[in-house]
């Protein structure tokens, strides 16, 4: 683990020199390319200088406790330093071991996350606005900026199907864990009997593919304008502004309504169509290695029950990790951390058991 911690640490230096060359900062490129990952080092060769500190500092505190011609007092002062400084080195080797960890090398992008309705009709697509909310308050809570793509209503207000953007470093690290169907248990609104009914809602959280990842060939893509509409499909602007895009080679569609500017729903909807494609890509590499890897890092079966929101006991229950929450409301409000980073130690926890 330390030789490769050092052949880390000389990289990062390198990078330092190389981010400081003329020839370097004149290209935009390769600008870009250092300092990403210089930017990635950054975290494990801070923690490694550290580990080097305190393990040294720990080292000549013992050697002056077994050192006898120094006085008692001496010799006290080191056994309290060790006593001080012995479970920082232990947590720190600990933090290491996990900084090392295989990463998904999409953690640090953005995100485009897509929300159905599934079963349960009217329940469903009210399901997935609060889905859309409690995701876009979760994003408030990180610093991070939510944008809406397009959103296709029920006549009722709620989504058959919604698609959004979220910026921000690290977005997919935390949300990639969402994938999969959301079970919610309620009343619905509708319901005059007051009969409970179980509704189901889809999460698809796909990272932002960049032009380099996936080019598109815009020979390849029928583009289709239209006026956009909201609630109850009534118009929202008489213009054609609304664009929709046809992968011919592919299959897929997009759709994007959101801005007022044709322009600018055009450059969302190529975000999410490349967002798309780079996702089968990934899909179909993944299927290749699955003989290979016990578990692909990032992803999950969509068609997968991972969560159920049960409003008469206000409890939320992660099934994939048996964790439950007597805290609906919040959950429902954006506070996600605690599911999130139970989800990421267990992601840890099995990628420890790969490695060893």
């Amino acid at each position: 683990m330390f030789d490769r911690l050092s052949v880390l640490e000389e990289r990062y230096m390198q990078l330092n020199e190389m981010l400081a060359d003329p020839e370097v900062l004149s290209d935009a490129n390769k600008l870009r390319q250092y300092s990403k990952e210089q930017s990635q080092l950054e975290e494990t060769v801070q923690a490694y200088r550290h580990y080097k500190e305190t393990s040294t500092a720990y080292k000549e505190a013992k050697l002056m406790l077994e050192d006898r011609t120094l006085d008692a007092d001496m010799r006290e002062l080191a056994k309290e330093e060790m006593s001080l400084l012995e479970p920082e080195v232990k947590a720190l080797e600990a933090k290491l071991r996990v900084l090392l960890l295989p990463k998904d090398p999409n953690d640090d992008k953005n995100v485009i996350v897509e929300i159905r309705g599934a079963a349960g009709g009217d329940e469903a697509a009210l399901f997935a606005v609060d889905l859309y909310k409690m995701y876009t308050r979760f994003a408030e809570r990180q610093n991070w900026k939510a944008e809406l793509i397009d959103a296709n209503y029920t006549e009722l207000g709620g989504f058959k199907e919604v698609t959004f953007l979220i910026n921000g470093t690290g977005a997919y690290s935390k949300l990639k864990f969402e994938n999969g169907a959301h079970r919610v248990q309620r009343v619905p609104s509708t319901e005059s009997g007051g009969r409970i009914h179980t509704s189901t809602a889809t999460v698809a959280v796909l990272p932002e593919a960049e032009d380099v990842e996936v080019h598109i060939d815009m020979k390849d893509v029928r583009v289709d304008t239209f006026t956009s509409s909201g609630p109850g499909g009534q118009s929202v602007n008489t213009t054609q502004s609304a664009v929709r895009l046809t992968h011919i080679p592919s299959g897929l569609v997009v759709s994007c309504q959101d801005e007022k500017s044709q322009h600018k729903n055009k450059d969302k909807a190529l975000k999410v169509l490349r967002a798309r494609l780079y996702d089968k890509m990934q899909s179909e590499h993944l299927e290749e290695l699955s003989a290979q890897r016990k578990s692909a890092v990032g992803t999950g079966d969509r068609s997968e029950r991972i969560r159920t929101y049960n409003f008469p006991q206000s409890r939320v229950t992660d099934h994939r990790i048996g964790l439950t929450l007597q805290k609906l409301d919040r959950v429902l409000a954006g506070e996600l951390e605690d599911i999130i980073d139970a989800l990421v130690m267990d992601e840890q926890a099995r990628l420890m058991e790969d490695v060893d």
